[in-house]
C-alpha cells in the first residue's frame, strides 16, 4: 500500500507545545461508526462508553533518556530507545558520522558509555561503565525525551518531567509517553470507577522508534521497530472474561492497542506475553479482540495514522482529520483526543 495515501497537510500552529490543564479538559473527537462526528472534553468519557467497558492503559514510565556528551572534541546526541541488558542499550545517536565502534563517550556528571556497536540503521549499541544501575546515570545525566516536534520548538524543562509523565506509569523503561493516557486525572478515574467502566494495565516500554518517519514508498517495505511488552496471565484473564460478558476492550493509546493485538490468538483470546513486538498495523489488518481505541492525532505518513486506517478505515480517517483540523484540534503528544469506536 502507498504511504503517500495516509499524508495530509497539518498547519504547525496545531501541533502542541504544551498540554492544557486540567488534563481531563482536553477535546475529544467521538467517531462512533458511521455517526456523525461529535465534538466533546475528555472529561465527557464516562459517557460515551458502556457499564462493563475496560479501558486497558500502560503503565511504563518514560526515563531520561536523552543525552549529550562528548567524544574527543566531537559533541554527540544519544537517544535511548532500546534496554539490551543491565548495562546496554541501543541508540540513536546525533553527529554519529564522528562516533566509531569502541569509542568512549563522556556525558558529563562521571556518566560513560563505550559505543560497543553499530548497527545497520545507523544506531549504536552503548555499554555503560560503571556499577550504578543506568537508571541511576540517566537521572544523574539524562534528560526527559520530548518528542522532535516539541523539543525543536522550545527547550525541555522542569514542567515536562510532571507534563510527560501518565499518572499510570510505575514501570521504568519508555523513552516515549503514552500519550493517550496524559488526559488521565483522578477525578476522572473516579467518574469512569461511578460509571461501571473497569480499567486494566499492560505494560509496552515505547521506544524512539516511534517518531521514525516511514521511509518506504510502500508499506510492504518499511521494517517496523520492535518494543518490549508484557501481559500477566491474570490481567489476561480478566480481559477476555470482560469481553465474554459482553464489555469492549477500549485500548488507550496505540501501544496499548499493539500489544493487545499481539497477545491475541486466532480465536479472539488474550495471551500471557512477554516478549518483543514489532506488530505492524494497516489496513486490512483483522483486529482479534481491540473494540476501540482512544488516541491522540497523529503524524502524516506514520505508522499510527496507517493503525488507526486499520481500526475506522481510511475515508473514515480523512473525514475525522478533516474535522479535526478545520476546527482547530490541537495535535500530537501534548494535544488532544479522540475515541475511535469502530
Amino acid at each position: 500500500m502507498r504511504v503517500d495515501l495516509f499524508d495530509f497537510e497539518l498547519p504547525q500552529a496545531l501541533i502542541a507545545l504544551r498540554p492544557v490543564a486540567p488534563r481531563d479538559s482536553a477535546r475529544m473527537l467521538l467517531a462512533r461508526g458511521s455517526a456523525p462526528l461529535a465534538d466533546r472534553i475528555v472529561r465527557d468519557l464516562p459517557d460515551m462508553l458502556e457499564p462493563g467497558d475496560v479501558l486497558v492503559f500502560n503503565d511504563t514510565r518514560v526515563i531520561p533518556a536523552q543525552l549529550e556528551g562528548e567524544r574527543g572534541e566531537a559533541r554527540i546526541g544519544a537517544t535511548l530507545h532500546k534496554r539490551i541488558d543491565l548495562r546496554r542499550w541501543q541508540a540513536f545517536i546525533r553527529n554519529a558520522k564522528r562516533l566509531r565502534e569502541g569509542d568512549l563517550v563522556e556525558f558529563g556528571a562521571n556518566v560513560t558509555a563505550i559505543a560497543e556497536a553499530r548497527h545497520k540503521d545507523g544506531s549504536f549499541t552503548l555499554a555503560f561503565e560503571g556499577d550504578e544501575p543506568v537508571e541511576v546515570l540517566l537521572e544523574r545525566a539524562g534528560r526527559m525525551p520530548l518528542p522532535p516536534y516539541i523539543a525543536g520548538k522550545r527547550p525541555t524543562d522542569e514542567r515536562d518531567q510532571s507534563d510527560y509523565q501518565t499518572m499510570f506509569a510505575q514501570k521504568d523503561g519508555a523513552v516515549a509517553a503514552p500519550t493517550a493516557a496524559l488526559h488521565f486525572t483522578p477525578e476522572l478515574i473516579s467518574a469512569l470507577d461511578a460509571r461501571g467502566i473497569k480499567r486494566e494495565t499492560l505494560t509496552l516500554h515505547v521506544g524512539a522508534g516511534t517518531f521514525l518517519p516511514v521511509k518506504a514508498k510502500d508499506t510492504d517495505d518499511h521494517a517496523m521497530h520492535s518494543e518490549w511488552g508484557q501481559i500477566d496471565g491474570e490481567t489476561a484473564a480478566r480481559l477476555n472474561a470482560a469481553r465474554a460478558a459482553g464489555g469492549r476492550l477500549i485500548a488507550v493509546g496505540t501501544t496499548s492497542l499493539r500489544l493487545l493485538e499481539s497477545a491475541a490468538d486466532d480465536s479472539g483470546l488474550v495471551q500471557p506475553f512477554s516478549a518483543d513486538t514489532d506488530i505492524f498495523i494497516t489496513p486490512g489488518y483483522r483486529f482479534r479482540v481491540v473494540d476501540g481505541l482512544m488516541t491522540n492525532f497523529h503524524l502524516p505518513k506514520s505508522t499510527l495514522m496507517m493503525l488507526v486506517s486499520a481500526l475506522m478505515g481510511m475515508e473514515r480517517m480523512k473525514e475525522v482529520y478533516a474535522h479535526a483540523i478545520a476546527n482547530e484540534y490541537r495535535f500530537y503528544s501534548y494535544g488532544d483526543s479522540s475515541l475511535l469506536l469502530p
